[in-house]
């Protein structure tokens, strides 16, 4: 644990980097740990700043430079193509990193981050929160694996995460949840997009073929009219379908699945991140995990070319 003069003894001191639609989140789950004290926060808006400084009352920045070496621990919710060089400075000064996903935007980057992290002896883990929720229904203890996973994950257009890809920026939560469920490599990717409101792919369909002959189709929109979040998994004895909107489970097969809870799953992740600081041992979502959800993602990301007009909608549909 670093040590510092503005630190009671035993005291954690947790930072945030980016006090936007997540941050804020975070820097409340902070406040609110035992053992913990939200120290500084960083953000380059005035106005979020303000916010931050009238929630929280500590000291905040303009530069997240300033929060190196005064942090035990931290949370990067800055854009997604800022994680790499974020993560890496935060790591060289000693502290412990819970960086909102995706981990990196590319493959040596992310490489670069594990192995920095385990040469300093450093917690690092990806905010894949919904890992959380999925965990409880029991699905993850059976080792057999579906042979077909189907994923959808749609809602209106918010202007956040534009800086990636509707895969990076959302498509990535599935990927995580589909690599737990279906072990092994990777055979085909098929994928194709839409872009529309930004430089990249709004709305994605992908299907991913794994070497076992099981197969995931995924489908992602941030320009969508309808919410919607869901999963089904085809096993032999039966079929498992997850509307995580409703919390409503269907279930054919053998397997005991427990009802669908998500009272808080950020609560849980930064709670599950401070423990590790605290007690070592591995976290729930371990950076090589994340790592091949990003490996995945940039793979439908090069599969896909996103495109406009009816042409482009009509193949878009074919892998819907």
């Amino acid at each position: 644990m670093l040590a510092g003069k503005d630190q009671k003894p035993g005291l954690l001191r947790a930072g945030v980097v980016g006090f936007g639609a997540f941050g804020r989140h975070h820097a409340g789950k902070y406040a609110a740990l035992p053992g913990v004290a939200l120290a500084r926060v960083a953000d380059p808006s005035l106005e979020a700043r303000k916010d931050a400084m009238a929630k929280h009352g500590v000291p905040v920045s303009a530069d997240w430079r300033e929060l190196l070496g005064k942090v035990d621990l931290v949370s990067i919710c800055s854009p997604a193509v800022t994680h790499g060089v974020l993560v890496r400075a935060f790591l060289e000064s000693g502290a412990h990193v819970l960086v909102e996903k995706p981990i990196a935007t590319d493959l040596d980057e992310a490489d670069g981050l594990i192995a920095l992290a385990e040469s300093k002896d450093r917690v690092l883990t990806v905010g894949h929160q919904e890992r959380f929720v999925f965990a409880k229904t029991g699905l993850l203890d059976y080792i057999d694996a579906p042979s077909r996973v189907e994923c959808w994950r749609t809602g209106p257009w918010t202007g956040r995460g534009t800086d990636v890809s509707v895969v990076l920026d959302l498509m990535i939560h599935d990927l995580d949840l589909v690599h737990r469920l279906i072990p092994g490599g990777i055979g085909d990717v098929r994928a194709r997009g839409l872009a529309s409101k930004s430089r990249y792919a709004d709305d994605v369909a992908a299907t991913v073929q794994f070497d076992s002959g099981a197969e995931a189709k995924l489908k992602a929109s941030r320009v969508s009219a309808e919410r919607q979040r869901g999963m089904r998994a085809v096993y032999a004895d039966g079929v498992i379908e997850i509307d995580f909107m409703t919390r409503q489970v269907k279930n054919t097969t053998r397997r005991v699945m427990q009802p669908l809870v998500a009272d808080d799953p950020l609560g849980e992740a930064v709670a599950s991140f401070v423990n590790s600081v605290r007690l070592g041992g591995n976290t729930v979502v371990r950076p090589e995990e994340a790592r091949r959800a990003l490996e995945t993602a940039l793979l439908i990301d090069e599969a896909c070319r996103p495109a406009s007009g009816k042409s482009a909608q009509k193949a878009y549909a074919a892998l819907a």
